[in-house]
C-alpha cells in the first residue's frame, strides 16, 4: 500500500508540474507552434526550471564496457533578431495597426499606445543575448552529458574541433559555445581556434542546381502559395482583421505571418508574452505553423530530391570523421578528433536529416491535406528550434564492436528503417550498410551541377 501511495504521489507531482509549465502565463499559449522561430525550452520544457539540467540515463550503450570514442555535434545558431525582410514587413503591419485598427481590446490599445517598434533593419538576423546564452548553456549541458568527451583535458589538448558558417550569428554562436566551456573550467591562459567553412556549413548556397531549381524558382513552392490562398489561411487572416477592426484586404498572408513573428520574436528574444500574441488562438497558430512547415518541406525537406542531395558534402564529411575515429581506435591510437562541433543553420540541418530519412511522413505535405497532417512527423517546431542540434556518438564496445547513437536536441532518436533499434544502439557497420547507396553514390559535385536540360520541378 505504501509503495502504491509513493508512486501515486510521484505521478501526481509530475502531472502538476506538467500542468504548471503548460499554464504558465508568461508563456504564450501558442508558443509550441513557433516553428523555426521557437525557443529550445519549448522542445525540452524541463529546461525552463533548470537550464543546465541533463539526464545521463538516456545514454544506453549495449554494455557497461562500451567507451565513447567520438562525438559529432551539428548545431543550429542561437536565437537571433528577425531578418531585414521580416522587419520591413513587421513595420508595415505596425503602421496598419497604428493608423487603421479600431478594436477596443486592452491588448490592442497596449500595442497602439505603449508598445514601441524597436526592431531596426540593421539587426538583420544577428545573434541576440538569448542566443549567446543558448550556446553557452548547451556547451555546459553537453559537457555534463559527455564528460569523458567534452572535457577540459581534451579542449586544451586540441582534440575538440570547431567549424562554423561565415554568418555572424554562427560565428558568434561558436564563440559563445567556446565561452561556455572556458568559463566553466575558468580557462584564461589559452584561446581556441575555429574554422570558417561555408562549403560545409552553407552547402545550399554552393549547390548550383539547388539554387536554380528550388531557391530561386517560384514554382518549387507552388504548394505553399496555394495553401496561403486557401480557405484555412484566409480564415486566419479574416479573424486577425476582425480582432483588429480593419478591412479584410489589409491583412494579407504576409501581414498574418508578420503578426505571428511579433509574438514569436518578442517571446524568443525577451521572454515576453506580448500583446501581439492575442491576435491568435491555437487553431490559427496551427495553420500558420503548417504554412511554415510546407515551405520547409518544399525548400529544405522531402519536397524535391535536390534539397537533401545538396547535403551530400556534409554527409560524407560526417562519415569520414566517424571512419577516421574508428580506424585510429582500431589501431590503438588516440582519436585525434574526439569531438567535432559544427555550427550552421536550420538550412544546414534539415536537408541532412532529410537525407538520412528522419521525420518522413507517409504522404507528402501539400496545400490540400492540412487536415490529415495534424500528427505529422515533419514539424519544425519540434525539430528545429534555435540551437537545435544533431548529435552522433560513436562507442567502442570491445572486440571490434562499434556502435553509433544518434540524438536530436539532446534526446535519443533512431535511424529510420533499421530493425530492432529499441533494444540497443545499432552497430556502426549496420549504419554504413543502411546508407551504402548514399556513401557510394551521393556526390555533391554530380548532384549539384546544372544539366543542359534540367528536369522541371
Amino acid at each position: 500500500m505504501l509503495t502504491f501511495a509513493f508512486y501515486f504521489l510521484i505521478i501526481l507531482c509530475c502531472f502538476c508540474n506538467h500542468v504548471m509549465l503548460d499554464d504558465d502565463p508568461s508563456i504564450p499559449a501558442i508558443a509550441r507552434y513557433f516553428n523555426t522561430k521557437g525557443r529550445y525550452e519549448e522542445v525540452n520544457p524541463y529546461l525552463r526550471e533548470n537550464i543546465l539540467a541533463v539526464n545521463r540515463s538516456i545514454l544506453k550503450p549495449s554494455s557497461a564496457q562500451c567507451q565513447q570514442i567520438h562525438l559529432t555535434a551539428i548545431i543550429r545558431h542561437g536565437t537571433r533578431y528577425p531578418t531585414t525582410k521580416n522587419i520591413k514587413e513587421m513595420q508595415q503591419l505596425y503602421k496598419i495597426i497604428l493608423h487603421n485598427a479600431t478594436g477596443e481590446q486592452s491588448w490592442l490599445r497596449e500595442i497602439q499606445t505603449q508598445w514601441k517598434m524597436w526592431y531596426t533593419e540593421e539587426m538583420d538576423g544577428r545573434l541576440v543575448q538569448k542566443g549567446v546564452n543558448d550556446l553557452k548553456n548547451l556547451a555546459i549541458r553537453l559537457s555534463k552529458l559527455f564528460p569523458s568527451m567534452i572535457s577540459e583535458e581534451k579542449l586544451r589538448g586540441g582534440l575538440i574541433k570547431f567549424i562554423t558558417s561565415s554568418k555572424h550569428r554562427c560565428i558568434n554562436s561558436t564563440l559563445s559555445f567556446k565561452a561556455g566551456l572556458t568559463e566553466l573550467w575558468n580557462i584564461k591562459d589559452m584561446e581556441f581556434d575555429h574554422d570558417v567553412n561555408d562549403a560545409l556549413m552553407r552547402f545550399f548556397d554552393q549547390c548550383t542546381r539547388y539554387v536554380q531549381d528550388v531557391e530561386k524558382n517560384p514554382s518549387a513552392v507552388t504548394e505553399v502559395d496555394k495553401f496561403k490562398q486557401g480557405p484555412e489561411m484566409k480564415r486566419v487572416q479574416q479573424k486577425i482583421a476582425d480582432r483588429l477592426g480593419v478591412p479584410y484586404n489589409l491583412i494579407t498572408d504576409v501581414m498574418a505571418d508578420s503578426a505571428f513573428y511579433f509574438c514569436a520574436y518578442e517571446f524568443a528574444i525577451k521572454a515576453v508574452n506580448s500583446p501581439w500574441c492575442q491576435l491568435f488562438d491555437e487553431d490559427d497558430a496551427k495553420v500558420i505553423e503548417y504554412a511554415s512547415d510546407l515551405r520547409e518541406f518544399w525548400k529544405r525537406g522531402y519536397g524535391h530530391d535536390i534539397n537533401s542531395k545538396s547535403s551530400c558534402i556534409i554527409f560524407h564529411d560526417l562519415f569520414s570523421r566517424l571512419n577516421k575515429a574508428a580506424t585510429e581506435n582500431k589501431l590503438g591510437q588516440q582519436v585525434t578528433e574526439a569531438v567535432t562541433v559544427q555550427i550552421g543553420h536550420a538550412d544546414t540541418l534539415l536537408p541532412l536529416l532529410t537525407l538520412l530519412g528522419f521525420f518522413k511522413d507517409s504522404n507528402a505535405l501539400t496545400s490540400t491535406n492540412y487536415g490529415t497532417h495534424t500528427q505529422r512527423s515533419f514539424r519544425t517546431s519540434n525539430i528545429m528550434p534555435y540551437a537545435a542540434n544533431f548529435l552522433l556518438l560513436l562507442y567502442d564496445c570491445g572486440g571490434g564492436d562499434l556502435r553509433l547513437q544518434p540524438m536530436l536536441n539532446e534526446k535519443p532518436v533512431t535511424f529510420p528503417g533499421l530493425p530492432d533499434q529499441q533494444a540497443s544502439i545499432p552497430l556502426y557497420q549496420d549504419i554504413r550498410e543502411h546508407y551504402r547507396d548514399l556513401l557510394h553514390g551521393c556526390d555533391f559535385e554530380t548532384e549539384c551541377q546544372l544539366f543542359k536540360n534540367p528536369t522541371e520541378i
